[in-house]
């Protein structure tokens, strides 16, 4: 850690501030919610660096149950999901009440709440890092853990130049970082309107003009369900020569014919072109066991998780490995070139990866559908249809959170509608959608770049204001260990003024 500047020194949350835990007033009792002025505030009024009100409000009648915030607090989530990956830190500007997923500190005179706020979003890694519960099943934050955590205590005056300074950069940071998210979401509109047209087959309506395919979606689906028929009839022969037996009679009249698309609300489709349902077009539709995690090794068969599919494609960069059970799962949930992998539980539920790359032995988790497609060369379009939100994307939104449940069942999947045109009309529809997507890709990857290069910055400013090299320091400022001798001297003779109470009565 690098020295302090002069006139600096270290210090722990609880020796400059008062720590204020909340509750949640019985939501069945109205006297507490209705009509309530009160801001309550949780996680979810989390999101901006300073809170001027919330979502929930409570009534006069909840502080008997809770405490209130003074303005010029620092509120801080310490229980939730979220904290697995960020810390959220604000400074409430009003009074306010919290919930329990919440703690607030009340620095005391000569701690200015902007400088603790900004502080601790500083050394958002270090208090993760420290502070995080071990062995609780929702991510938390150690109370005395969190309390005695180290900080930086400024001069007064200098506590001020910091925090005008970093406002000042971060505002112009956080201007520029407005615009590149607002491009990024004009690119990602711009994708999803191309991939409208491309799976209505607006995009390829002029190649329809001059190029009449003597293959039309309906003969090319036929070609598929043959095909399709032929896999199965050949995997149970394996399945009867494997196990010594004579295929019965009429053994072939038990093939599961695949689902059949619902078009009743469908849009209706361009010519040459047919629905299908995406078990139509697959082999199979199948997911792992929940009993693979218990074989997880330091390497080995890779194991392909949900996380592995967050951005629709297949990112190895974080992979888990197994030991492969000794089952049939494993020729059942083994990954082939151009299988395609869809997320069916979780955060990242409907997103797809078209397998692109050899990857030799691997299997799917439980939380992910494998796909195994009858005809390789309609899998990229296959991989594209679901990743539209006008298309197989929007289908599968509205099955997972139609339920209230954010999760897909493998019935679901099958269901999924696809527009199917001719493989010529899908080898031109392909060429166009990969034109305009390289088109833009270079501007894709330069925002992804200036983002990544904004939150370096951000660190870095971070890190030099309270390391005392953002603004130069005032010999002649009061030292900040005085600050705190007097902050120490303070809070005594308050304890000292403070009636006894012992059992809920004043001692005598």
């Amino acid at each position: 850690m690098r020295e302090l500047p002069k006139g600096w020194t270290t210090s722990f949350l609880n020796d400059f501030c008062s720590a204020v835990g909340g509750g949640t007033p019985s939501k069945s009792e109205p006297k507490y919610w209705v009509g309530g002025t009160i801001p309550w505030v949780s996680p979810k009024d989390m999101k901006t660096r300073v809170v001027i009100d919330s979502e929930d409000h409570v009534t006069e009648a909840a502080l008997d149950r809770l405490s209130i915030v003074p303005p010029d607090s620092v509120l801080v989530v310490v229980r939730s999901g979220i904290l697995s990956r960020t810390l959220p830190v604000a400074q409430t500007t009003i009074p306010v009440t919290v919930n329990q997923d919440m703690r607030a500190f009340v620095p005391h005179t000569g701690i200015a709440a902007s400088f603790l706020a900004w502080q601790l979003l500083a050394k958002e890694r270090e208090i993760l890092h420290a502070c995080s519960k071990q062995g609780t099943t929702v991510a938390s934050i150690e109370g005395p853990a969190f309390a005695s955590f180290p900080v930086a205590v400024a001069p007064v005056a200098e506590q001020s130049r910091i925090v005008a300074k970093l406002e000042e950069l971060l505002s112009d940071l956080d201007a520029g970082v407005a615009e590149l998210k607002a491009a990024q979401k004009k690119l990602t509109q711009y994708r999803q309107s191309l991939l409208k047209a491309a799976v209505e087959g607006a995009l390829t309506a002029e190649w329809r003009q001059h190029n009449h395919p003597t293959e039309t979606g309906a003969q090319l689906l036929e070609h598929i369900l043959t095909e399709r028929r032929t896999r199965w009839e050949a995997r149970q022969l394996a399945k009867f020569e494997e196990q010594g037996k004579t295929p019965p009679k009429d053994w072939q009249k038990k093939y599961p014919e695949p689902v059949q698309p619902d078009t009743a609300e469908l849009q209706e489709l361009p010519e040459g072109w047919v629905w299908a349902s995406l078990d139509q077009l697959s082999e199979f539709i199948t997911s792992g066991s929940r009993s693979w995690a218990n074989y997880y090794v330091s390497s080995g068969a890779i194991f392909i998780r949900s996380q592995n599919i967050n951005r629709d494609w297949l990112d190895m960069t974080d992979i888990a490995f197994v030991d492969p059970p000794p089952s049939s799962e494993g020729a059942r949930t083994r990954v082939r070139m151009d299988d395609l992998l869809l997320t069916i539980t979780g955060a990242n539920v409907g997103k797809t990866a078209r397998v692109t790359v050899d990857v030799d032995e691997a299997y799917v988790s439980q939380h992910v559908a494998l796909i195994r497609m009858i005809e390789a060369r309609v899998a990229e379009y296959l991989h594209l249809f679901l990743t539209a939100s006008a298309g197989g994307r929007g289908q599968l939104d509205k099955a997972a959170y139609g339920a209230g449940k954010p999760g897909l069942n493998l019935q679901q999947v099958a269901e999924v509608a696809v527009p199917l045109p001719s493989m010529r009309e899908i080898r031109a529809l392909m060429e166009k959608v990969l034109t305009h997507f390289y088109s833009t890709r270079s501007q894709e990857v330069a925002i992804t770049t200036s983002l990544h290069q904004s939150t370096a910055q951000r660190q870095n400013i971070l890190r030099a204001a309270f390391s005392g090299q953002l603004v130069p320091q005032d010999p002649d400022d009061e030292p900040a260990s005085m600050l705190l001798e007097r902050i120490r001297s303070e809070r005594a003779a308050q304890e000292i003024t403070k009636p006894l109470y012992k059992r809920g009565k004043k001692r005598r």
